[in-house]
């Protein structure tokens, strides 16, 4: 019975139900898209190409391991745990005389795969697609055949892929740059290939096995092996027989050579695309649980404000014999049906959207195409879930009051609103200020992004929500403090103050939407800069160098910083690379140790910089105070590849930052890293900028700038990085500014009445608008303040924890865009509602029922 009477006052009331019905479609529609994400990370597939015809791969693993054992209460508990390493792995070559034993195996071939960009007079040929380099004697894991022209035999021959040679316009006998791990080269192409089935995503160069071998840098290794099986062989079969073969063998470093077959072939294929499923997992997961916390405080206040809109319609109820139970039944089964129409509707809607974001977010290179969207039923069942299990939530929540007291008092409150909040309202709202309080207390020790971002946004929606809970007190307070300009400013104003002093529940649920959005669009906008800068800033106070030479391409080769050096000059060459110590990954950077103090000053605190050699390491103060480290100690890491190390600490710096928690000699991190080539160069001379650029004149896409102009491209990189947060954010600050609107225009219709009353009072049309408009931006200047100081108060705990200073980068005239943003929202969705409403005639409004 219940239920039917659920169903009529849904249809009855389609109008007062359409806030909340569009409130829960957006957050269904945003858990969908955020959760599409997060299966993608899970589940995504990763399809080969590059060993289509290879049943069989194996592969050095490119993982690093930690095994724990617990003995408690007489039992053992044993943990692995495994973390991606930033680099290639490689196996060594003498594993294929092991394979070729195997039974079943047929044909063993050693797969070379290193970076090997075409240049052309402008810079790279095909910007879109990665190239790499490989030996002619792996084509066959494609197959790659030749469709014209011979293999390459000599060193100086070269074999590329149909599709370069049609974007380059390239034929047999023309020359080809290529920048590999060495200095730029010229080869002659000698043959075109062509793929037996479509390569979407590299390009393929072939070289003859001993430039192979040379270039890949890595002697007595290979990528990987690709296994062909005998005919008849199921390539299942042949894996277990591969495995069992390889049990217990090592690669050189340590890692277990891994044997994959199917789609596990793709991970082995593109690491840019394995290590992408545990960004897309925490993107998405960060994403949808700041999606969920915004939707639920924003459910709740549209609910609340849908049930004090009802407020006499219940209180009639109850009058009536209506028990508790029943009210509550009925706002339950009310939400439920609201809530299965919204979820329905918003979580088809999140699918298209999710697909949407996966696609921006291959565009602007933070998930690479390899990693395919993947989308199944769970998603939208999930957020279907959510949405009903937050509507009914929401309908209990704002049915407290109206349930537990009398009827007698239920009718007076319809009639006037209550002068004080609900003591436990209060208590709650102050309980949640002090865990905001908290959080700001916490995030301001954090001293790692990964720890920091997450604390800062929960603490934003934190102190948003108990300016929901305190919204009728702090309007009040407003009041106080506006009441005496607003008396003093003709008719519409006095009537807006006596509207924001009795009806402060109605105008608190409007602050806090408008407080949340101003909050957390600053949050987003400055956290990020306010790193970037304090990181910048630290990296122009320790570059020495007059000069900065910078690739286009990959890199500046070593054969390039060798030509500048001479007797009275310095250069230092930067190789940046991610190292992990245990399983915890620490950014680390690789320097010519000679000369150093003369390019480069990271404000050494203890040691001393002179003693870097491939044995030492020195560290930031982070790294220092985390690990416990001082000159002298040991260091036992994991470096890029998978290979481990134990080197001495010599020095502590402050500017980890700006430089990095982990500095190397060069030469030893350019040997395990998949890129040797440096990401600059820095030089101290009395040269001029066209002198080094002369010498530098046979290098394409090298530049020799200021370090100044070097510091301008940094912080024009950053923006782009941060483009991928705004992103991920801007989605849920959408969804902030719709129910922003959503309540605003719910808290303005149904004022219909009101409306027509004072229009027969004797107040103007005009006026009625007039008033309309002041009580926006009371509600606005409230807002801002109460946004603006959680974000100020989140912001500079941020600084403090990251970069030691209480200094955020706010951008005034941001700030002031987002202000004005929040402002013509609130001014347009207060207005138009308004004006709907006053269409109607005064005295129609004033006799209908009501």
């Amino acid at each position: 019975m219940m239920l039917r009477y659920a169903l009529r006052t849904v249809q009855a009331r389609k109008g007062g139900f359409l806030g909340a019905f569009f409130a829960l479609m957006c957050a269904a529609a945003l858990i969908t898209a955020c959760g599409t994400l997060l299966e993608t990370g899970l589940r995504g597939t990763i399809a080969t190409e590059r060993y289509a015809a290879t049943p069989v791969v194996v592969s050095a693993d490119q993982n690093v391991h930690q095994t724990t054992v617990k003995h408690k209460k007489g039992k053992t508990k044993v943990k692995h745990k495994a973390k991606p390493i930033a680099e290639r792995a490689w196996l060594p070559d003498d594993l294929a005389t092991e394979l070729r034993k195997v039974p079943g195996v047929r044909e063993v071939i050693p797969e070379l795969t290193f970076l090997a960009e075409p240049l052309a007079p402008g810079g790279a040929v095909d910007k879109d697609r990665p190239a790499y380099g490989h030996a002619w004697d792996s084509a066959a894991l494609t197959p790659y055949t030749l469709t014209t022209g011979t293999a390459p035999k000599a060193d100086g021959d070269l074999v590329i892929d149909r599709r370069l040679a049609e974007r380059a316009h390239l034929e047999l006998g023309d020359r080809l740059t290529v920048q590999s791990t060495q200095s730029p080269r010229t080869y002659r192409v000698t043959g075109i290939a062509a793929p037996a089935q479509e390569v979407r995503h590299q390009t393929a160069l072939f070289f003859s096995t001993a430039e192979a071998r040379r270039l890949a840098a890595h002697p007595g290794q290979v990528t990987a092996f690709g296994v062909l099986p005998t005919k008849g062989t199921d390539a299942a079969v042949l894996k277990r027989s591969v495995s069992t073969a390889l049990y217990g063998t090592r690669a050189p470093h340590g890692t277990t050579a891994q044997v994959s077959a199917g789609d596990g072939r793709g991970p082995v294929e593109f690491l840019d695309a394995a290590a992408a499923r545990t960004k897309l997992v925490s993107m998405g997961g960060a994403m949808g649980g700041t999606s969920l916390l915004v939707a639920v405080l924003v459910v709740v206040g549209t609910f609340a404000l849908s049930v004090q809109q009802r407020h006499r319609e219940l209180a009639l109820l109850r009058a009536i014999a209506a028990t508790p139970g029943q009210i509550r039944a009925l706002l339950g089964r009310e939400a439920l049906i609201v809530g299965a129409a919204a979820g329905t509707t918003g979580a088809l809607a999140g699918l298209p959207l999710g697909s949407w974001l996966h696609g921006r977010f291959v565009a602007m290179g933070a998930v690479p195409a390899t990693l395919q969207h993947t989308v199944s039923v769970f998603p939208p069942f999930a957020a279907l879930a959510a949405t009903l299990l937050g509507a009914w939530a929401a309908a209990r929540i704002s049915s407290r009051r109206i349930v537990r007291i009398r009827p007698a008092e239920a009718l007076a409150e319809a009639r006037a609103e209550r002068t004080r909040p609900a003591w436990g309202r209060i208590l709650a709202g102050l309980a949640l200020l002090a865990g905001g309080v908290v959080l700001v207390a916490v995030l301001s020790v954090l001293r790692t992004e990964p720890a920091s971002t997450p604390v800062t946004f929960l603490a934003v929606v934190v102190l948003a929500s108990s300016v929901a809970l305190l919204g009728p007190l702090l309007v009040r307070a407003a009041v106080a403090v506006l009441g005496g300009p607003l008396a003093l400013t003709g008719p519409s104003s006095r009537l807006a103050r006596a509207n924001l002093r009795g009806h402060a529940a109605r105008m608190a649920s409007v602050v806090t939407p408008l407080t949340l959005l101003i909050g957390m669009t600053c949050t987003v906008l400055f956290v990020q800069p306010t790193l970037g800068n304090a990181a910048r800033a630290q990296a122009r106070e320790g570059i020495r160098a007059d000069w900065v030479v910078a690739a286009q391409g990959p890199g500046v080769p070593a054969e390039a910083a060798r030509r500048l050096r001479t007797q009275h000059d310095t250069v230092t060459e930067v190789v940046r690379t991610t190292v992990r110590v245990g399983l915890d990954k620490y950014a680390a950077q690789g320097v010519t140790p000679g000369g150093l103090t003369r390019t480069w000053d990271p404000d050494v605190t203890a040691g001393s910089l002179t003693k870097l050699t491939e044995d030492t390491v020195a560290v930031s103060e982070l790294a220092a105070d985390q690990l416990h480290l001082k000159p002298g100690s040991p260091l036992k890491l994991t470096l890029g590849d998978g290979t481990p190390a134990t080197p001495t600490v010599v020095a502590v710096y402050a500017k980890g930052l700006g430089f990095g928690d982990l500095t190397f000699a060069h030469d030893l991190v350019a040997r395990h890293v998949d890129n040797p080539l440096a990401t600059s160069v820095l030089v101290s001379t009395a040269r001029t900028q066209t002198q080094l650029a002369t010498t530098l004149r046979e290098f394409p896409g090298i530049h020799v700038l200021a370090p100044a102009a070097a510091d301008s491209i940094q912080a024009a990189r950053q923006q782009a990085n941060a483009e991928v947060n705004y992103l991920a954010m801007g989605l849920v600050l959408a969804f902030t500014a719709i129910a922003v609107v959503n309540t605003l225009a719910m808290s303005v219709s149904e004022r219909v009445r009101e409306f027509a009353l004072l229009r027969l009072a004797g107040a103007t049309r005009r006026q009625v608008l007039g008033m309309l408009r002041t009580e926006a931006l009371s509600v606005l200047l409230l807002a801002t303040a109460l946004g603006s100081g959680i974000a100020l108060a989140v912001l500079t705990a941020f600084s403090v924890g990251m970069t030691g200073e209480a200094a955020p980068a706010i951008t005034p005239l941001v700030y002031v865009a987002v202000v004005a943003l929040a402002g013509l929202l609130a001014l347009v969705a207060t207005a138009l509602p308004g004006r709907v409403a006053l269409r109607v005639r005064p005295v129609t409004v004033a006799t209908a029922k009501e």
